[in-house]
């Protein structure tokens, strides 16, 4: 009996055994039927994630690259803006050693005030010049074109004529012409002269002009202006009264004045001037604001 239990366990385990290795088989086969991709798929699967940097694009990288930068102390960025740029060398006129570490421009000085004395000028400078706008910009020098008579008893009357030009500081071209061009006085001759100028004497120059008038009594003096010089600045104001107290006669230009002037004056090759178009009606303006300053 003992014999039958025993070949009866181990048929039993045989059968087990059996059964097992069939599903090993099965499981086998279904592995090996599965296509190719489906395995690559669960290989993926399986592969370990990658950390969170390199999953990152490269810009984000940077990013936080520059954020851990460590940042520069005050100290530092002040010696870096007090480095020089280029080649290290200053600007002309400039200063580097300036409070706060702010460039300061120094002063240009301006070279000494030149007089031109010629026959006739340029036609360009003409109309440039003389042109009877109401604002004046670029125009920071007086063009004076003069005519003078000198009459004597026992000699024939002489006469000049020509422009002056001044720029920058200095002499302008009003008292530069008493010394320049008319600068004997013989108090037997009797002198007229008659000046066309791109603008009104400033106050310092009425003033000089004034008591040239007062010292010279048989000299007459006669101002065409083709515009006012700073005509709402109160010693300009009291500048031009006092010259015409003096004995000067002031005027403005009108149209046939600057026609005369361009043909006295200018090297125009013959050409006929032809005035602007507001020309007119600037020197209409002009003329009430002398009205109302010598008034």
């Amino acid at each position: 009996m003992a014999d039958k239990k025993d070949t009866r366990s181990t048929n039993r385990f045989n059968t087990k055994k059996k059964v097992e290795d069939k599903k090993v088989d099965s499981t086998k086969k279904k592995n090996e039927s599965k296509p190719e991709k489906e395995k690559e798929k669960e290989t993926m699967k399986k592969k370990p994630e990658k950390a969170p940097d390199e999953s990152k694009p490269e810009k984000e990288k940077e990013k936080e690259t520059m954020k851990k930068k460590p940042e520069k102390a005050p100290d530092e960025v002040k010696e870096e803006e007090k480095k020089p740029e280029g080649n290290g060398e200053k600007a002309e006129g400039a200063e580097g050693n300036a409070e706060d570490g702010e460039f300061q421009l120094e002063p240009i000085e301006l070279p000494p005030f030149e007089i031109i004395i010629g026959d006739r000028m340029s036609p360009f400078f003409f109309k440039f010049q003389f042109k009877n706008v109401e604002y004046s910009s670029g125009r920071n020098k007086t063009f004076l074109c003069y005519l003078v008579d000198i009459q004597g008893a026992s000699t024939e009357a002489e006469g000049m004529r020509g422009y002056l030009e001044d720029e920058h500081s200095g002499a302008h071209a009003e008292e530069a012409f008493f010394k320049q061009v008319l600068a004997y006085y013989d108090t037997s001759l009797r002198y007229v002269v008659t000046w066309y100028t791109s603008s009104s004497p400033c106050a310092a120059c009425a003033a000089k002009l004034t008591e040239i008038l007062q010292a010279r009594k048989t000299l007459r003096l006669t101002i065409f202006c083709s515009r006012l010089f700073m005509w709402e600045e109160p010693d300009v104001q009291a500048g031009l009264k006092a010259l015409v107290m003096a004995g000067c006669k002031l005027r403005m230009m009108k149209p046939l004045d600057f026609t005369y002037t361009w043909d006295t004056f200018v090297e125009n090759e013959e050409q006929s001037f032809t005035p602007w178009e507001d020309c007119q009606e600037n020197y209409e303006y002009y003329e009430e604001r002398l009205f109302d300053i010598l008034k």
